[in-house]
């Protein structure tokens, strides 16, 4: 792979996807279109490759970040012109690999292939193909044996050339040399007014430079992403192939039809998803965890042994053996430790929860720390913000929060400390006491009589 340029072609609006968004920014599986070809070319072992970007590209800037060198194509002239601007970055190419930002499901195995028989054969280009029994819109590969003599698109082939079954996928090798001395000779004759990548290999055919095809196994490869129907058919795809790959590596889904997981969310064996279950982002799930039915998580941590049902939760952490569930929100900066209980409707952000600790339901629990074995009671409450700015509520290990409990941070309530229900409290609690905030209860006898009169 050495002396090796891989291009990827980032520059168009892609009109069809009828986006503000540059068209290889756009979601498929919790990743761009662009981020997932340059996974595929790392998993290649192409490290730091070109982007040509055109359309929208500070916001593809931001998302490659160091993972490219950036080529602008001020102008957008075509393919062909998209390559010219990176010339200058070939100088000490021999192999130039060309490929799209828009095509998410091409395998490095297959990129690896196709190089290798490129530079085996010592040919000028070599075209990745697909053989598909409805090629309606495709290039069509016209050969004479082995060796590709044209590159006939849909609109401009013979009755007999549309019966072709193999097509150009987009994706090429070419030597360098060659094709950078090609791309001097096209022009913009033509009906777009452009510079066509295409163009290159009638200049090698009449040159007699040697061209090749390697076919891929997998038609799939070949999906470009030009409108949102083409992004959703490559969502199911890349879904199906992923919950294939965890179902083979003994992970549990009781029902892949309703479960869905991204690309970088990390499985281990033995894992249990029940249905109608979302993991995103880098989740990451420990073995004998159970998750679902209707389980949300985003950038979440859960330990082993854990279950989480009827749960949203985003960038949290939950610990091995821990419950969770139903109706449970934990949202960013929660941090439970091990066999935590967390029941129904209960809302937690940025707060610690020690081991074994239990909010059991209606509460709300914010910018708090919680000690081991504490229990907090229904309805309690942590009043964190003051309409200026949060505070932080601490509750020691083995405290007894009495239900109804209103916490008004910032406060301490210490160890083995227990508050009356229904108080309000707003001093510091000291550890092993008893507080009580509430008014002497008042009963009118005879009230409803007398009121209607």
């Amino acid at each position: 792979m050495s002396n090796l340029v891989a291009v990827v072609m980032a520059a168009g609006k892609g009109t069809r996807m009828k986006s503000k968004l540059p068209k290889v920014m756009h979601s498929l599986a919790g990743k761009t279109l662009i981020e997932h070809v340059l996974d595929i070319l790392k998993h290649a072992g192409i490290k730091h490759p070109l982007v040509v970007v055109g359309h929208g590209r500070e916001g593809i800037e931001v998302s490659i970040q160091q993972r490219a060198e950036i080529v602008v194509q001020e102008e957008q002239l075509g393919t062909g012109h998209a390559i010219m601007q990176a010339i200058p970055f070939l100088k000490d190419a021999q192999t130039v690999l060309v490929l799209s930002g828009d095509q998410p499901l091409l395998k490095p195995e297959t990129l690896l292939a196709l190089v290798e028989m490129h530079q085996a054969q010592g040919a000028s280009a070599t075209v990745l193909t697909a053989s598909m029994d409805q090629p309606f819109g495709y290039g069509r590969i016209v050969k004479d044996g082995e060796n590709l003599v044209k590159i006939i698109e849909e609109k401009d082939a013979t009755s007999v050339e549309r019966e072709i079954k193999e097509i150009n996928t987009g994706t090429y090798c070419f030597k360098a040399s060659a094709l950078i001395s090609a791309l001097t000779k096209i022009t913009t004759q033509n009906f777009q007014g452009e510079y066509y990548l295409t163009e290159v290999f009638e200049v090698f055919s009449n040159l007699k430079e040697k061209m090749l095809t390697y076919l891929t196994s997998d038609s799939h490869e070949a999906l470009g992403i030009n409108s949102r129907g083409q992004l959703a058919e490559a969502e199911a795809i890349l879904r199906k192939n992923i919950l294939e790959h965890w179902m083979a590596e003994g992970v549990t889904l009781i029902d892949p039809a309703s479960t869905f997981i991204d690309a970088e969310v990390e499985l281990t064996q033995d894992v249990t998803i029940l249905p109608f279950t979302r993991l995103i982002g880098k989740t990451r799930i420990e073995e004998d965890a159970v998750i679902g039915p209707q389980t949300s998580l985003e950038n979440c941590v859960v330990g082993r042994g854990a279950e989480v049902v009827y749960t949203v939760a985003k960038d949290a952490v939950i610990g091995e053996r821990c419950r969770i569930g139903p109706y449970t929100y934990l949202r960013p900066g929660t941090n439970l430790e091990a066999e935590v209980k967390i029941g129904d409707f209960v809302e937690i952000k940025n707060s610690w929860i020690g081991k074994g600790a239990k909010i059991p339901h209606l509460s709300y629990i914010g910018d708090a720390q919680i000690g081991k074995s504490a229990n907090i009671g229904a309805g309690t409450i942590t009043c964190n913000y003051d309409g200026v700015n949060k505070h932080t509520t601490k509750i020691g290990d083995y405290a007894f929060i009495g239900s109804n409990t209103n916490l008004v941070a910032p406060i301490e309530v210490g160890e083995h400390a227990v508050t009356g229900a229904g108080s309000t409290i707003t001093k510091n609690v000291p550890a092993e006491s008893l507080a009580v905030e509430r008014s002497h209860q008042v009963i009118k006898e005879h009230w409803h009589r007398e009121k209607m009169k």
